[in-house]
């Protein structure tokens, strides 16, 4: 945590602002001192639930306005960041949710006008700072899962996609906008992979959508399995639902649930189980949930590295362009297909 907080300017003020950001600094004692949207309604009522003293359209009043040294909190859809960061003043900082825009293209190109302007720029992959992700990682740096070798995530759930409009009509949804955050978990415990082999399909259920269902497996050699598997169409009740990420190592396992997958919008509780020296699966207590806790930890990773408490920032965009990377690199591979069983060679086995 910053010794001091700064105010934040959030712009959007979209469900993801609603139900994640200001519910997370109201809990954290973060002050935010503006909410900017196109939409001057939306952000006044949104302003006024959580007493936040200024509603506006303008980013340019909402400068005017707050505090000088304010962080901006960027929460709009990924094809609008580069419209928004163009306003945003040479040297300041910022947050930026994810996805960092639509394409590797526009990745590079949010990076680039981020440097060009002096930014101490940052994107908001907040599962990380999830408690049950925070734990996990103590359990792992207090040596009590030995060397892990082993990494996976299943997500088999319903998602109501209908929730936010501008993915309606997205010609990437499923990698980009939810699997991204578990490929930017995956590379925050093993860097990047030397490859990734992905598949991503369409739903039936749903066809006006781009592909929710995605397989995608992480190459990290010949000793280390890490894939996840996620599919958003599984609308037949909580009884066989999943939402996980489970390590295993020499010495021990761990399973984290994330709760806010299960029953969305409303959530299900996260937790953390492990094996203990006994063999024996135990509950790791933990406080709190990804939805809103995690959004506290990568704001106070902004705040603190502003601040001066801490010399190093994981989520800045220099290395946010990595995990990017690995999402293009995820639908290319989905796009070439793999081996054909009509080559000849294969034909002749």
């Amino acid at each position: 945590m910053p010794s001091v907080c700064r105010p934040i300017v959030i712009v959007g003020a979209g469900g993801i602002v609603r139900d994640a950001h200001l519910p997370a600094y109201q809990k954290a004692g973060f002050p935010v001192a503006a909410l900017v949207d196109a939409d001057q309604d939306k952000a006044a009522s949104l302003a006024s639930r959580f007493q936040v003293p200024l509603a506006t359209r303008s980013i340019d009043e909402a400068l005017r306005r707050s505090p000088p040294g304010s962080i901006f909190d960027v929460a709009v859809p990924a094809s609008a960041l580069l419209n928004v960061l163009h306003s945003i003043p040479a040297g300041s900082s910022v947050l930026l949710q994810k996805p960092m825009g639509e394409s590797l293209d526009e990745a590079q190109a949010i990076l680039g006008l981020c440097r060009q302007k002096g930014l101490t720029a940052a994107m908001n992959f907040q599962l990380r700072y999830a408690p049950v992700m925070l734990a996990a990682r103590q359990l792992a740096e207090a040596q009590l899962l030995g060397t892990v070798h082993d990494m996976e995530v299943q997500v088999s759930v319903h998602t109501p996609w209908e929730l936010w409009s501008f993915l309606r009509t997205a010609p990437r949804l499923e990698i980009l906008y939810h699997s991204i955050h578990y490929i930017d978990l995956v590379r925050a415990w093993f860097g990047d992979p030397l490859s990734v082999y992905a598949k991503t399909v369409r739903n039936l259920r749903t066809p006006e959508l781009a592909a929710t269902k995605t397989v995608m497996i992480f190459d990290y050699g010949d000793w280390q399995r890490v894939y996840l598997a996620t599919n958003h169409g599984h609308a037949f009740g909580a009884e066989m639902q999943r939402s996980f990420v489970q390590w295993e190592g020499t010495d021990g396992a761990a399973r984290a649930t994330m709760g806010v997958n299960l029953n969305y919008p409303v959530g299900e509780p996260d937790s953390l189980v492990f094996v203990d020296t006994e063999r024996q699966w135990r509950t790791l207590p933990t406080v709190g949930n990804w939805f809103p806790d995690a959004f506290v930890g990568s704001m106070s990773s902004l705040q603190a590295y502003v601040d001066g408490v801490v010399s190093e920032l994981p989520n800045r965009v220099e290395n946010a362009i990595g995990t990017m990377r690995v999402v293009e690199a995820a639908y290319m591979s989905s796009q070439r297909g793999g081996i054909s069983m009509q080559l000849p060679e294969m034909a002749n086995q």
